[in-house]
C-alpha cells in the first residue's frame, strides 16, 4: 500500500474544449480534500490548474503551489493557496514538486503536462523514486498516449515492467484507489542520491 498524504497533479493552464475536463478537475479536487490529501501543483490560477486548486480549497483541503518567478510576476500565480513556493526555474519547480509528493496524477493538458508526467515516469523507470504515476483518463483524452506506450513496449523500446508503471482510471475515486494499492516492482531499486524521495 502507498502512503498518500500529498499528490502532485499536472494539468492544463487552459480549460480545453470539452466541459468534462473542468468537471473532472473539480471532482478530483473534492476527492483529494475528502481524503485529506494535500494537492501539490504548479501554483497557477488559470485553466484546469485554477479549477482543481479552487475545488480543493472550497472543500476544506490544503493546496501547495510551486511556481517559477517569471510566471508569478505575470500575475498567473494563485494568491489564496495554503502555501506558494516561488522558485527560479522550471527545473527547480519540477524537482520540488516531486520531492513534496507521494504520487503523481496527470489531467488533460498540453505539452507542459505531457512533459511533466513523462519526466516523473522516466524518473521512476530510472529508480530515482518509487512513487506511483497515473493518468485520469477524462473523456478518453489519454487513449492515444496509452496506445503509444503500448506500441513502444511492443517495439521493445519500453519493457513491459516499465509500461506497467503507468496507472490509469476514468474516475478520481478509482484512480485514488489504484494509487493506494500500487506497489513498486520487486526489482525497483531507488537511487539514494536522487533527491526525489521524502
Amino acid at each position: 500500500m502507498t502512503r498518500l498524504k500529498t499528490i502532485c497533479v499536472f494539468c492544463g493552464s487552459s480549460f480545453g474544449k470539452r466541459p468534462q475536463y473542468a468537471r473532472a478537475a473539480k471532482n478530483l479536487g473534492a476527492v483529494l480534500a475528502k481524503n485529506k490529501i494535500t494537492l501539490i501543483y504548479g501554483g497557477g490560477r488559470v485553466g484546469l490548474m485554477g479549477v482543481i486548486a479552487d475545488s480543493v480549497l472550497s472543500s476544506g483541503g490544503k493546496v501547495v503551489g510551486v511556481i517559477p518567478k517569471a510566471l508569478a510576476t505575470k500575475e498567473l500565480a494563485h494568491t489564496a493557496l495554503t502555501r506558494q513556493h516561488v522558485v527560479n526555474t522550471m527545473h527547480e519547480r519540477k524537482a520540488l514538486m516531486a520531492q513534496l509528493s507521494d504520487a503523481f496524477i496527470a489531467l488533460p493538458g498540453g505539452f507542459g503536462t505531457l512533459e511533466e508526467f513523462c519526466e516523473v515516469l522516466t524518473w521512476s523507470q530510472l529508480g530515482m523514486h518509487k512513487k506511483p504515476c497515473a493518468l485520469l483518463n477524462v473523456a478518453r483524452y489519454f487513449d492515444p498516449l496509452l496506445t503509444l506506450f503500448d506500441h513502444a513496449a511492443s517495439e521493445a523500446f519500453v519493457s513491459q515492467a516499465n509500461r506497467n508503471l503507468v496507472l490509469q482510471a476514468r474516475t478520481p475515486e478509482r484512480l485514488i484507489s489504484a494509487l493506494r494499492k500500487w506497489t513498486p516492482p520487486k526489482n525497483h531499486v531507488v537511487l539514494r542520491d536522487a533527491g526525489l524521495q521524502r
